[in-house]
């Protein structure tokens, strides 16, 4: 407002000074007859030209305000953007940051369940009033499971060893069973229960020594606690296995059976095996 006040007052200064030379002009010129007598108004030339250089002066002036107001607004409109930028960011930011909580809260609760889960069981292999545990040095036995693709049976010492390729019972770097594996497990519990049915069995997560950033489970240790306590519940759930002839262990990559240093020893390493033991457990 204040610009285009001077640019109207700036632009009306030449207007006013034809004004007043014409109304000299005509005063020189003479009165009507009859009237009165007036004295002329005369602009000397220096007079005139003082007032055009002032008048452009003015314009002049207004001029720059009106620039000096463009450069301002163009000023306050980038800041406007800078500053819807900066709220872009700042929810962006807090967006991820609520995200990345209930991600760490849910693994925290995970661990926790499987902790708890894991203590639970140990506790009530403990505490079996009425297991008897007495020697069996006759625990290997015509199994059937050794016919099954990737699975191998073996002595060592006075326990037979059942290893299982994680590869074919779980999704990758998870513990979740896959699409088919419980009919696996199912076949496996089965040739348990019938050959040792009194036998403690020992469930035995391994893991290879590159665990993926993407995984699910927190470290190597917790996914071979996670994966053996899956195949507990399958054993249990699907073959009938009796919860307390069982217990879990969990490994992490600290027994493996070959060197880490290919892929194919890596996917060796990773691993369930089931120990029987020559310990028994009444029902």
């Amino acid at each position: 407002m204040l610009n285009a006040s001077l640019s109207r007052s700036a632009a009306a200064l030449p207007t006013l000074v034809l004004f007043f030379a014409a109304a000299g002009c005509s005063q020189m010129g003479g009165a009507p007859a009859g009237g009165p007598q007036t004295a002329a108004v005369t602009l000397s030339p220096e007079q005139q030209q003082a007032i055009a250089m002032q008048t452009q002066q003015y314009q002049q002036r207004a001029s720059a305000l009106d620039r000096d107001n463009q450069e301002l607004q163009s000023m306050l409109a980038q800041s406007k953007q800078q500053v819807q930028l900066l709220q872009e960011q700042v929810t962006a930011t807090q967006t991820q940051l609520r995200d990345t909580t209930s991600q760490l809260a849910a693994m925290q609760t995970d661990n926790q369940q499987m902790m708890s889960r894991t203590s639970a069981m140990a506790a009530s292999i403990r505490t079996q009033s009425q297991a008897e545990i007495r020697s069996n040095n006759s625990l290997l036995r015509n199994l059937t499971i050794t016919n099954l693709p990737g699975v191998q049976v073996r002595q060592d010492g006075d326990v037979i060893r059942v290893e299982i390729p994680s590869d074919q019972l779980f999704n990758p770097n998870t513990a979740q069973i896959k699409y088919g594996a419980d009919a696996t497990l199912r076949s496996i519990g089965a040739d348990l229960v019938r050959n040792y049915p009194q036998q403690m069995i020992g469930i035995e997560g391994h893991t290879d020594n590159s665990l993926s950033a993407t995984s699910q489970a927190a470290n190597a240790q917790h996914l071979s606690v996670a994966q053996a306590t899956a195949v507990y519940d399958a054993l249990v759930r699907a073959a009938g296995m009796p919860a307390n002839q069982l217990f879990v262990v969990g490994h992490g990559p600290n027994h493996p059976v070959v060197s880490n240093a290919s892929e194919a020893g890596q996917a060796r390493n990773r691993r369930m095996e089931l120990v029987i033991y020559p310990e028994t457990v009444s029902r």
